[in-house]
């Protein structure tokens, strides 16, 4: 399952730094020009997580695969991009694209780099970006739900669904509200909202682009964008994209003293990477083994049958059963051996919730 964030803002705020750094490439071009990345780049990163190092250290495994994250790095949005201003129209549809929202917001300020608005101000430059995805999402709603009403009224029953999810989007638009805030009656609203794809129904994350100093504990600037945040019910991260530009540069092994050096447990890209998974609403499961201990990414909620078919689809539709062990026990036991002995591992069938961290065996027959 690919899942993939998409990370915004208006020019020269830090975005393709970041990209450039998540990915420890310099695929995106990183220059003090607006425009400088015209197609997005992608970037698929590992999902940090200590467990499975542990799993695998324990079942002695030949190879340790973690769980990835996708992140495309996608042009400065500018006011006016919903019109098509600055190649806006490319731009809003690479977004369309993405799962969630990873919008950075200069926190930092520094003569050398201009801002398009000659001014440091995140919470106005959050505004710029927000405006123009509501207006493009206004605009396609002001087509569709009038057409939606129409082939309701002839009786159409799917129509009649999608009339009445939308619609309660558009009138948040309408209120200058995102249309995340959009609260379907049930599954079937549900899908319909989903596949419609509007820009501001997507999850956002905040991500306050600091300067190194401020690295550790933030700074005004970056504590209205918390603040902002948490009245919306979003998430936010600090990071200097300066400091994770260094890190990516310096041998692994000098790492983890640099970063005691200047007060941090962990480098921002970690709390963006996680932060990025716990907004889409994953979990990890494992399997493990000599050849291979490995990290799988499911959705929260999915049964076994369907975090199966995150191996293979032949998994899923050949489901028998799940042998199953909580991360827990696992490691206090010391693996599959020890806890089948000790009867933590259970045999768990079709209609078993899967729990992050649980570490699991499928047997299928197709």
């Amino acid at each position: 399952m690919g899942f993939r964030c998409g990370i915004v803002g208006l020019p020269n705020v830090g975005k393709s730094t970041l990209f450039n750094a998540l990915t420890e490439t310099q695929a995106a071009q990183a220059a003090n020009y607006p425009f400088c990345t015209i197609e997005p780049n992608v970037g698929q990163v590992a999902v940090p997580d200590d467990r499975l190092d542990k799993i695998a250290g324990i079942a002695k495994s030949a190879k340790v695969i973690a769980t990835q994250l996708g992140f495309v790095d996608i042009a400065g949005l500018v006011q006016g991009a919903s019109q098509g201003e600055g190649l806006g129209n490319q731009f809003l549809g690479n977004i369309r694209e993405v799962d969630a929202i990873v919008h950075v917001l200069r926190c930092f300020e520094d003569d050398d780099i201009q801002h398009v608005a000659n001014k440091v101000d995140p919470l106005a430059d959050a505004e710029v970006v927000e405006t123009e995805l509501m207006l493009a999402d206004l605009e396609s709603l002001e087509k569709r739900v009038p057409n939606a009403q129409k082939r309701a009224t002839g009786g159409d029953k799917e129509a009649k669904i999608l009339a009445s999810v939308l619609g309660q989007a558009l009138d948040l638009l309408k209120d200058g509200k995102p249309a995340r805030l959009t609260e379907p009656k049930d599954d079937e609203e549900a899908r319909m909202f989903a596949q419609a794809q509007l820009l501001t129904a997507k999850p956002v994350l905040y991500v306050c682009n600091v300067a190194e100093e401020d690295a550790a504990e933030g700074n005004e600037l970056s504590a209205k964008v918390f603040a902002k945040a948490e009245a919306e019910g979003a998430q936010a991260v600090v990071v200097s994209a300066a400091i994770e530009a260094e890190l990516v540069a310096m041998p692994l092994e000098d790492r983890a003293e640099y970063l005691v050096e200047l007060g941090l447990k962990e480098s921002g890209l970690t709390r963006v990477i996680r932060a990025g998974y716990e907004l889409l609403g994953l979990q990890t499961f494992f399997t493990a083994g000599p050849k291979e201990s490995r990290a799988w990414t499911f959705p929260k909620g999915a049964k076994a049958p369907q975090a199966a078919g995150e191996i293979h689809t032949d998994f899923e539709r050949g489901f028998i059963r799940a042998e199953t062990i909580a991360y827990d026990d696992y490691v206090e036991l010391g693996g599959e051996g020890p806890a089948r002995e000790a009867g933590k591992l259970r045999q768990e069938g079709k209609e078993y919730l899967v729990q992050d961290g649980d570490v699991m065996l499928f047997k299928f027959n197709v």
